[in-house]
């Protein structure tokens, strides 16, 4: 079974790739001439550049994989941006390129078994207090409040409104693991005995281990579903001050200072990082979006169908995670 990986070289691909490889696939590895192979060092690898931006090249790309290989048996797309300079630039890479590769797959006649969608919940936007998301099907409405939701939204309307196109789209909470950056910013904060959080209302967050993200996309092949959605997140969630208070557990520091800080101030403190990104033209981890998702104060998510219809639990909760990630952070020399 041959199975393409897009986004390969970036945190969750990485361990999309090591999973298909030791699961005994055929694994492509869909990267750019500028990725960084890092994680994808094993010898078993094949790669196959792709560029989703241009559709003429990628479609010579893919004819000349398929007349050597023919198609692939699954491609899981994980190719997508989480940051951006720009705005706009969510939806050329995470809208167009979805549509360019989609398109070009069915002109070429390579549609696979399965076209399995990494998106995200901030597809759905702000939730109700204390209400959990509840899972949506078909073109029902969901209301993005960012601009990289309102791209991935943008791409799954578009996957399902190809008549009997065989997809399957993931929705995960927040991902954390080892090779993750974001998060991990947060560690090297409370290394420095700060541990900072916005709003004074309660705030309940959700979590998914990448390693469990990658296991419900190969449960979702094996089980050989298709046009379904799923939420992909620990049943349960956490206040906001769960994980800081993990991570300061491995990291075994002592007086850390907890910082609380109202909206307003996250909100001019996103604005000023946004600005000196677009001086700088490098993404910022705080901005305009990133705000609109740190404000919510509730990201429960109905996981029921995901259990039921793919027999999908999460093998690690946020105390295990967090561990096994500051662990190999300390390994890797990143901490």
């Amino acid at each position: 079974m041959k199975i393409l990986v897009t986004g390969a070289s970036g945190f969750i691909g990485s361990f999309l790739v090591e999973e298909g490889i030791e699961l005994g696939y055929n694994v492509w590895a869909g990267i750019r001439k500028s990725s960084n192979r890092r994680y994808l060092a094993d010898s078993r690898i094949n790669f196959i550049g792709l560029n989703l931006d241009n559709r003429d090249e990628l479609c010579k790309q893919l004819s000349l994989f398929a007349r050597e290989h023919g198609r692939w048996d699954y491609v899981i797309h994980a190719a997508g941006a989480t940051k951006c300079v720009d705005t706009r630039d969510f939806m050329r890479v995470n809208f167009d390129g979805t549509k360019n590769l989609v398109d070009t797959l069915l002109e070429l006649d390579m549609c696979p078994r399965q076209f399995i969608y990494l998106s995200s919940l901030s597809v759905m936007g702000p939730a109700r207090e204390e209400q959990p998301y509840s899972p949506i099907t078909g073109n029902d409405a969901a209301a993005p409040n960012t601009a990289y939701g309102k791209s991935k939204l943008m791409a799954e309307a578009y996957i399902r409104s190809i008549g009997d196109f065989p997809y399957v789209i993931m929705r995960p909470t927040g991902v954390y693991g080892p090779r993750e950056r974001d998060y991990f910013n947060m560690a090297v904060s409370i290394k420095n005995h700060i541990d900072f959080s916005v709003g004074y209302k309660p705030q309940v967050i959700t979590f998914i281990y990448v390693k469990d993200l990658v296991k419900a996309v190969y449960l979702a092949m094996e089980k050989g579903v298709t046009r379904r959605s799923y939420f992909v997140s620990e049943p349960r969630g956490y206040d906001s001050r769960a994980f800081g208070d993990y991570i300061q557990r491995e990291l075994s520091v002592k007086n850390v200072l907890h910082i609380k800080a109202p909206l307003w101030f996250l909100r001019t403190i996103s604005l000023c990082a946004e600005q000196l990104s677009r001086i700088s033209r490098k993404p910022s981890t705080l901005n305009s979006d990133k705000y609109n998702i740190m404000k919510q104060r509730n990201w429960l998510c109905d996981t029921s169908p995901i259990e039921k219809e793919l027999g999908f639990t999460a093998d690690y909760n946020l105390e295990r995670g967090t561990a096994e990630t500051i662990k190999w952070y300390k390994e890797n020399k990143w901490l």
